[in-house]
Formats: structure tokens, C-alpha cells, sequence
């Protein structure tokens, strides 16, 4: 009996994911041996400190000014785990991708990759599952941590969903980028250094240049904004676009909409001039933009990868 074409399609996508030998070649290396674990101890171990000497200092804080609520308590440790994790992916994902392509030539594997007749496709859709798949690992450890903030209140699970979906666009962006750089140069040493340049722009220079842009436009809605519409439109625009171009914007964005209007999707903003304007949570905005960028990334490591082995 023939199988139907749904069931064919859903086979083909499983083999895709976990069928290629590429994604087994790299697990098994991955997880083999101690470095593996020794890493994910290293970020829990990290992780669990920060989080103990937030709750200390915090703690402390109250007992001096006898004030304090469980659910402002919560609201500090979850926003603190959340910022550790960008932090830490942000540094994970380019070292473990910046090597993944450029690291074959340097060990003169790679030829001996491409004799396999692997498509090129396969082989950096490979190199980049393999990758994503120790980091989600990484993310799904750091949850129960997370969930430690329950306990003290003011924390919804909408916000920590929210958060694990911008950390995992993060991590499938900031990999994409290093498996291109790794296509793109010869070198791991120069993939990791362009990929770090890239983490550096996208999760510290824009959110500064945000900030540094933000009484700036400020000023520019207060004078121009009842007067004209179109640009307190325009400046909401801008500032939204920018905030959700990053992972640090995108993250405080979404989590302050969640706690002031408990908003996860589109909002309206009322401008000065009674006009009002719709605006969509920063996550959604991010979560496109990786998807279009990783399209795009690995469109090109693919053609370069073919290049490769045709000279």
C-alpha cells in the first residue's frame, strides 16, 4: 500500500532533520567525551551563582529599606537568569559555529567530507542543526532555574515562553552567522573574530545606539508629534524597528509590554493627535527577521560551498 503524501512529506522532513549523517556525525562528536558536559556544568554552575547573588543582594536591599514584595522578588531573578543566558549564548553560539566549516580545512577533512557526495545543502544544514541542537539543550537546562522566580510570584508562564522563543531566535541567528563566516573564510581564527564583531554589533552597539537615539526622538515627538501625526508615527515606527532588530531590545520590549499592558501581539498606541497607530510586541518583529536572515546566511554558505568544490 502506497503511503499518503502527508505521511511521505512528514518522513522526509524527520530524515532531513535526524537522518542526515552529517547531524549524527557531529552529535556523536559533540557529546563524546567530557567537554561536552563540562561545559553545560560550567553554565548552570555559572548561571546558579548569579542567581544566588541577586537574591542575596536583593534580599538585603529590603531588610535595610523594610520593603519588598515576593512578586518584585521574582520579577528580579527571572529578568536576571534571562539576561545571564543572552549573555552566555551570545559567546556560545559563535565559538561552537565558527568552526564548523572552516575547522574541516584546517584539520584537511575536507575533502575527504566532499568525496562522501554530501550535498551542500545538507552539509551546512547539518553543521547548523548539530550546533542548535547542543544550545537548545543548554536553554531547556536553564528552565528550571528560571522557574525558581514562580516561587516568589510575579511571573507569568507567557513570559517565560516568550523569553525561550527570542534566546532560541538569538542562538539559530548569532549560529547562522558564524556557519557563514565559517563557509565564507578559511580560517576558524577569522570566522570567530567576524562572528564576534556581528554578536558584539547586534546584542551591545545597536541597543547603546538605541539608547543615545532615544532622547533624540524624544525631543524631536514632543516638538513635532501634535502637530503632525505622521511623524510621532514615524518615530514609533523607528524606535520598534530598531528595538526588535536585537536580542536585549526585543527581550525588555516584550517583557515590558507583557507587565504593563500584558500584551504578547499587536497593541494600539494612542498618538498626541488622537490618531491611533497598531504596533506589533518586539519578539515577533526579532523572530522574522532571524528567519529571513538565516534564510539568507545559509543560501549564501551553501553557493559558497558548491563554489569551493568546483575550483
Amino acid at each position: 500500500m502506497t503511503a499518503d503524501p502527508i505521511s511521505r512529506n512528514r518522513r522526509t522532513l524527520k530524515e532531513r532533520l535526524f537522518g542526515n549523517p552529517m547531524v549524527i556525525k557531529e552529535l556523536r562528536g559533540r557529546m563524546r567525551g567530557a567537554r561536552a558536559f563540562i561545559v553545560l556544568t560550567i553554565y548552570l554552575g555559572l548561571m546558579s551563582i548569579f542567581l544566588t547573588l541577586i537574591y542575596a543582594l536583593y534580599a538585603q536591599s529590603m531588610a535595610f529599606s523594610g520593603s519588598g514584595q515576593g512578586g518584585e522578588i521574582g520579577r528580579v531573578l527571572f529578568y536576571s537568569i534571562v539576561g545571564v543566558e543572552l549573555f552566555l549564548v551570545t559567546f556560545i553560539a559563535p565559538a561552537f559555529a565558527a568552526g564548523t566549516i572552516s575547522g574541516e580545512r584546517e584539520r584537511q577533512t575536507y575533502d575527504l567530507l566532499r568525496t562522501t557526495l554530501l550535498p551542500a545543502r545538507a552539509l551546512v544544514g547539518g553543521k547548523l542543526f548539530a550546533t542548535l541542537s547542543y544550545i537548545l539543550l543548554l536553554l531547556l537546562a536553564a528552565i528550571p532555574l528560571q522557574s525558581i522566580a514562580f516561587l516568589f510570584g510575579g511571573v507569568s508562564e507567557i513570559e517565560l515562553i516568550l523569553s525561550f522563543v527570542v534566546l532560541l531566535s538569538t542562538a539559530v541567528l548569532l549560529a547562522s552567522v558564524g556557519v557563514f563566516f565559517s563557509a565564507l573564510t578559511r580560517r576558524t581564527l577569522s570566522a570567530s573574530v567576524l562572528s564576534y564583531a556581528f554578536a558584539l554589533l547586534t546584542v551591545l552597539i545597536l541597543p547603546i545606539g538605541l539608547m543615545i537615539l532615544g532622547p533624540v526622538i524624544g525631543s524631536l515627538t514632543s516638538t513635532y508629534g501634535a502637530t503632525a501625526g505622521s511623524v510621532e508615527a514615524a518615530m514609533y515606527y523607528i524606535i520598534g524597528l530598531f528595538l526588535a532588530t536585537n536580542p536585549l531590545g526585543t527581550l525588555y520590549g516584550t517583557l515590558q509590554l507583557l507587565a504593563d499592558r500584558q500584551v504578547a501581539g499587536v497593541f494600539d498606541v494612542t498618538l498626541q493627535n488622537g490618531a491611533v497607530i497598531k504596533l506589533v510586541s518586539p519578539w515577533i518583529v526579532f523572530v522574522i527577521f532571524t528567519l529571513i536572515v538565516t534564510v539568507v546566511l545559509l543560501a549564501i554558505a551553501v553557493r559558497r560551498v558548491d563554489r569551493i568544490e568546483e575550483s
